[in-house]
């Protein structure tokens, strides 16, 4: 289940709906668990819109292993989700798309561990599928007759597609809040092209074509990830970040990410 904003989330907490899942504990803050012992509680994880398949996945797994732990996702514009944990939405762990959102974060004492990087990701030039405007690397988006989607610069997305882009005069129609939604004006045949991570195209493989180009090497994203401050289930969220820096990397290995 993708979430928007923290009002959503409040309510889905209170409600036992969320990620997906329809067997909520009652309780809520689950218990400090210690080692291999099963994970109980609500577990709430703030990432960034990119990871939405594979932390869909990487979530699934970590329940069916912990029946007991409900686990709720807020996803969205990195930037945006570190502004709503700022202003005190409550969540147990951050996963941002870049190590500058994540300082935002941090920086503001916001964080309960220091930040580690868990995958990487690089941009390509999403299509509509077979490529019909003929598109084989960033100099064709200059061609007036193409629209062409890009994220605001604001989030890491929007970041790595600044800096891909250097030298390169390119006037997008629209700038889209977080990659998931400059994808989707591509495959509503509302633009040509977008910049978009390799994982969003691979996901939507059946609806786009993703075309590689060189500039991308120079715009590589991390991701770091983090408990947070005042975690209601800190012991879930250590766990779950171990779940991703281990078991996990196989799942965001097949959805395209890097190893970090």
């Amino acid at each position: 289940m993708r979430l928007r904003g923290i009002v959503v989330v409040a309510v889905l907490l209170l409600t036992g709906c969320g990620g997906g899942q329809d067997n909520a504990p009652a309780g809520g803050t689950g218990s400090a668990a210690p080692a291999g012992a099963e994970l109980t509680g609500q577990l709430t994880v703030f990432a960034a819109a990119s990871l939405t398949e594979s932390f869909d996945r990487i979530g699934q797994e970590m329940q069916a292993r912990n029946p007991q732990l409900f686990i709720t996702f807020n996803y969205g514009g990195s930037s945006g989700l570190a502004t709503q944990i700022n202003e005190g939405a409550p969540a147990d762990v951050f996963a941002a798309a870049s190590p500058a959102t994540m300082a935002t974060v941090a920086d503001r004492g916001n964080t309960a561990s220091a930040p580690v990087v868990f995958a990487r990701n690089q941009l390509v030039i999403a299509v509509a599928k077979g490529n019909p405007k003929k598109i084989t690397g960033l100099s064709d988006l200059t061609r007036p007759e193409l629209k062409v989607a890009l994220c605001a610069k604001e989030v890491p997305c929007g970041a790595a597609a600044t800096t891909a882009l250097a030298g390169v005069t390119l006037t997008p129609v629209t700038l889209e809040q977080d990659v998931k939604a400059a994808l989707a004006k591509v495959k509503l045949g509302e633009v040509d092209a977008a910049l978009v991570y390799r994982t969003d195209a691979r996901a939507s493989a059946s609806d786009v074509d993703g075309v590689e180009f060189p500039e991308s090497a120079t715009a590589i994203n991390d991701y770091p990830i983090a408990v947070l401050k005042d975690a209601p289930n800190p012991a879930a969220a250590e766990s779950f970040i171990a779940y991703v820096r281990a078991e996990g990397l196989a799942v965001l290995t097949d959805a395209g990410f890097q190893a970090p």
